[in-house]
């Protein structure tokens, strides 16, 4: 991938079908949202991995709009180690429970695409 800010870089990956975050040096966790240094730290995130889209519900609340149904919001622990915030989609979205397994897949929306995550089988 050409040499672009960390956000294009994410986006561009997005937008060829990969779900890729930035992996602390330190800590080896992914790092949400892209940025140039790591959370914490001074250290550059040069280094980009492929997410298996895995995570559990780590904190979840739902955003009223008076135009439509609430969205869910929820901040995902991802397999990889790290945080994502994003939305919850799909049957069940509006009542999962803290701790329910999520799988990740990428959505378009007016020609942007972004991670959503979807609910996966039973709560543990």
């Amino acid at each position: 991938m050409p040499d672009l800010g960390p956000e294009a870089r994410y986006l561009g990956y997005l937008a060829e079908g990969r779900f890729m975050l930035q992996r602390g040096p330190e800590t080896g966790q992914a790092v949400f949202p892209p940025r140039l240094r790591a959370p914490g730290g001074q250290a550059p995130l040069e280094d980009w991995q492929e997410m298996s889209g895995r995570g559990t519900v780590h904190s979840v609340t739902l955003q009223h709009r008076r135009d439509g149904p609430p969205r869910v919001i929820a901040l995902i622990d991802l397999a990889e180690g790290g945080r994502m915030l994003s939305r919850l989609t799909g049957a069940g979205a509006e009542d999962i429970a803290i701790g329910a397994p999520v799988r990740a897949r990428i959505a378009r929306e007016a020609e942007v695409p972004h991670v959503v995550f979807e609910p996966e089988g039973e709560a543990p």
